[in-house]
């Protein structure tokens, strides 16, 4: 992605508030980390031009940097209706991974149709950490597929996932991550320049962060 693809994007987000930034007034994660920011690409779904724009988007990336992909693979919950937009745009077959396997019927991971050895991208809203999206290329794995990447929205850049998909062997492309976004905030005048220091420590150490 260019800079100012990344840029672009970033607008999106904010546009929609599907970001939100409160350095003075933090979030939780369901991690039980302090955040300044919040990202909750579920929103793109409720605007059409921008849910277009981003399925653009992402489907460029799989068709530059996965143009062997077969099957295209979203991460529950987040990533399974921007997955199934890829897909239909390219016109691949869509599965989904579960979060842990269905409690009944057939006791499924994974829903939908994988065939050993196919190449299989990865569709995420989010990366944090990497975990969530790792184990969900591990259960492809599992299942016979070939994970050949991932893309995803929006990726906070910590320095834990890069470490992690790389340990995989998992490439991964997104759309914005925070650094852009921070910089088009001050921009816009969405931040100042002294929350920045607040905005850029909470990168830095996430994990703690905002901890007496």
């Amino acid at each position: 992605m260019s800079n100012i693809s990344e840029k672009q994007v970033a607008e999106k987000l904010l546009q929609v508030q599907a970001v939100k930034l409160r350095p003075a007034e933090p979030f939780t994660w369901a991690s039980g980390w302090k955040s300044p920011i919040y990202c909750d690409n579920r929103k793109l779904l409720s605007y059409p031009y921008v849910r277009d724009y981003i399925k653009s988007e992402l489907c460029n990336v799989v068709f530059e940097a996965f143009p062997d992909a077969a099957v295209i693979a979203g991460v529950a919950t987040a990533g399974i209706p921007h997955g199934a937009l890829v897909a239909d745009q390219l016109k691949l077959p869509f599965i989904y991974v579960r979060s842990k396997p269905k409690e009944h019927g057939m006791g499924n991971r994974i829903e939908g149709v994988l065939q050993a050895g196919q190449p299989v991208v990865v569709v995420e809203d989010l990366i944090s950490t990497g975990k969530s999206s790792l184990e969900a290329v591990q259960a492809i794995r599992e299942a016979g597929g070939e994970v050949i990447g991932m893309v995803s929205i929006f990726n906070y850049g910590f320095d834990v996932a890069v470490q992690a998909f790389a340990a995989a062997g998992v490439p991964y492309h997104s759309l914005s991550n925070y650094n852009t976004l921070i910089e088009l905030a001050v921009e816009k005048g969405l931040v100042s320049e002294s929350e920045v220091a607040t905005l850029q420590d909470w990168r830095s150490s996430p994990d703690k962060w905002g901890r007496s």
